[in-house]
């Protein structure tokens, strides 16, 4: 079986030349590993954004979608408080450095060190709708919040 992946120019920026571009690890990596800028302590039982040395340029019809790597609750205490991160397609002025939110689980507090690979990024295409308002929905109800009976 043949497969084609076509490769797309984004435009990217990075704050701290001295760090790697970010990159897909293996050939099926869907998602490019972020590294933190800078040492960052999070405090315990608290919130913390990490820069993540990259402004980037999403391509009109995508999100660029941010999800911490699955080993980081385990590894560092840290989990995402929001589950993920979505960079809107606007979001890549001068200022607009790509920070990755978390929330520290643990009773101390959690050193995330400069260069660590923290989150990943995936591009995802997206789609946009029109509502259209209506006074009935003609479809049968389902039987409430998280029921498939």
């Amino acid at each position: 079986m043949l497969y084609f992946i076509l490769f797309v120019k984004i435009k990217i920026k990075r704050i701290d030349k001295d760090l790697p571009l970010p990159k897909y690890e293996t050939q099926g990596s869907v998602g490019f590993d972020l590294l933190a800028r800078e040492d960052t302590i999070v405090k315990s039982k608290s919130l913390g954004l990490i820069p993540g040395n990259v402004i980037v340029e999403t391509p009109v019809g995508y999100m660029l979608k941010i999800a911490l790597r699955s080993s980081t609750p385990k590894r560092k205490g840290l989990m995402s408080p929001h589950g993920i991160g979505i960079i809107d397609q606007d979001y890549c002025g001068e200022n607009d450095e790509i920070k990755i939110q978390v929330y520290n689980f643990t009773n101390q507090g959690v050193l995330v060190e400069k260069g660590e690979k923290i989150a990943q990024g995936v591009f995802v295409k997206i789609d946009k709708f029109d509502w259209e308002e209506v006074n009935e929905m003609n479809r049968k109800t389902r039987g409430g919040f998280g029921s498939t009976s």
